[in-house]
């Protein structure tokens, strides 16, 4: 049984960019990327593509991924949480191969720029330190809840969290260190992710969550036509491939 498997979660349905996850990017489909990713690290196993798309999975295929299955319609809708895709995996997993991987590594398609060694970095952090999974964030730096405003009655702005402004806190220095997860890679224990409870999504990531902390800038999340130009301008620029 393998330890560590990637999983790539790339469903057909796209609305904000049709097709996404086979679009063109720095000549190669943006699924390639994270494939490609993953088959070169060093603490993966395997790669499997959990696509509801046949498409998607022919393509897949092509770059070196496996798609041993399509994934259920009713698992690849907008509003479908990560957590019963994972599980359906490891479901797959008990009834084709007798037993699941200890880990899964996620490595969402529209992710692609993932420095060199960050998959490994991330996969030995989780079994060094035992977690219970693994996430990679950065340092929110100037975007802080201390400096954010929300909105009353007629547009009054007042600070989002009471006591805490730019006034009090005029100086970066001042802020204290806090970090957003961004979704370039997660890895994640299959026995945290068999027990969660699907009323409770978030529960997938346990009671031991580590992060492994990227620089602010150099990744990109692609959501739109902007992020696809920002990601052509980072592999111009030699992030990563």
């Amino acid at each position: 049984m393998s330890r560590v498997i990637a999983v790539i979660p790339a469903r057909g349905g796209s609305k904000g960019i049709p097709r996404k996850n086979l679009r063109p990017l720095g000549g190669k489909p943006l699924i390639a990327y994270s494939i490609e990713q993953g088959r070169a690290a060093d603490l993966v196993d395997r790669v499997i593509v959990s696509t509801d798309d046949p498409e998607i999975a022919a393509v897949a295929c092509q770059w070196g991924a496996e798609t041993p299955f399509l994934r259920p319609a009713e698992l690849a809708q907008d509003n479908t949480p990560d957590l019963p895709v994972h599980q359906h995996l490891l479901q797959w997993f008990n009834e084709h191969e007798g037993g699941v991987p200890e880990a899964l590594v996620v490595l969402r398609p529209t992710c692609p720029i993932r420095p060199a060694g960050l998959i490994d970095r991330v996969v030995q952090q989780l079994f060094e330190t035992g977690a219970d999974s693994v996430r990679t964030g950065y340092n929110v730096g100037h975007v802080h809840p201390y400096w954010m405003l929300k909105l009353q009655e007629e547009d009054r702005a007042v600070p989002f969290l009471e006591g805490f402004s730019a006034e009090t806190h005029y100086q970066r220095q001042m802020l204290p260190p806090l970090y957003r997860h961004n979704g370039v890679v997660d890895a994640l224990r299959s026995a945290v992710l068999l027990s969660a409870l699907s009323e409770r999504p978030n529960a997938m990531y346990g009671k031991d969550m580590r992060l492994v902390i990227m620089p602010e800038h150099g990744f990109v999340n692609i959501d739109s036509y902007f992020d696809f130009k920002m990601a052509e301008i980072l592999l111009a620029e030699g992030e990563s491939s």
